[in-house]
């Protein structure tokens, strides 16, 4: 599904059209605000020590890269060397999904909560920019409701000429979805099996993650990019990777978004 988008319409788009909305940290930008120049730096650090779990002399880790705190020194070694932090795996695509949400989910309501300090602010100062505030912390928990709502499927997908795999998310229910799937999959094979392996609620966040994660193995079918090829080592590897996410258990939060219970909002209307 391709729904990652926000829409806006009549005179809010007029004076905001130049801002740059808020979206979620981590969700479709892995490079962590990275320099061009410093993220082509963590990456062959990742190839040549990372990957290898080499320490890092300090003399190959930038100022950006510290900033950035995609490193992190080891005081156990002798002398003091780098090694790469959760949040410096991510752009390389090498940290598994439970920590991937140990780091994202945190970031998400430090944002939110941001938003919502900044327009009480307005709010009470009766600032110029109060609408512009209301706009973004409106639009924030929208794009935090849509991946709270969505559940997140991995199929398995037995064609006449092999076996392929999908992610994806849905707000419907997954049969719905994995219907829809095998149309779309029988304009390019005469036989599609499709066997939905597991599901986990409220993870929209996932998915394009996931692409990143494992876009080495991606297998686009025309115009359909959803779709994989894994061997079977490599298939119990991901679906490994998956099965260790936590079950999501909202918060208060949460299930307030997800009921639109928003009162600073009503409170301002």
């Amino acid at each position: 599904m391709k729904e990652h988008h926000f829409a806006h319409h009549g005179e809010t788009c007029r004076p905001i059209a130049n801002r740059q909305f808020p979206t979620l940290p981590l969700y479709d930008n892995f490079n962590i605000q990275l320099s061009g120049k410093d993220l082509a730096q963590l990456k062959l650090l990742w190839k040549e020590y990372g990957a290898k779990n080499y320490p890092i002399s300090s003399y190959l880790v930038t100022p950006g890269l510290l900033k950035a705190e995609v490193l992190r020194k080891n005081i156990c070694l002798t002398p003091p060397e780098y090694e790469f932090s959760d949040l410096g795996k991510i752009p390389v695509g090498a940290l598994k999904f439970k920590q991937f949400n140990d780091v994202q989910e945190p970031l998400l309501f430090k944002k939110l909560l941001k938003l919502e300090l900044a327009f009480k602010h307005a709010l009470y100062k009766n600032a110029p920019d109060l609408a512009y505030r209301l706009t973004d912390l409106k639009l924030y928990r929208a794009q935090l409701q849509r991946i709270l709502s969505s559940s997140l499927y991995f199929l398995e997908i037995e064609t006449n000429i092999g076996t392929l795999y999908k992610i994806g998310v849905t707000q419907r229910p997954v049969v719905k979805r994995v219907a829809e799937v095998k149309i779309d999959l029988l304009v390019h094979y005469s036989s599609v099996a499709i066997r939905v392996l597991e599901t986990w609620e409220h993870r929209g966040n996932i998915e394009l993650y996931f692409k990143h994660r494992y876009r080495g193995f991606n297998y686009p079918i025309g115009s359909l990019t959803e779709y994989y090829k894994f061997n079977t080592e490599d298939t119990e590897m991901v679906l490994l990777d998956l099965q260790q996410m936590q079950p999501k258990i909202l918060s208060q939060d949460e299930i307030n978004i997800l009921e639109e219970n928003i009162s600073l909002i009503q409170v301002a209307v």
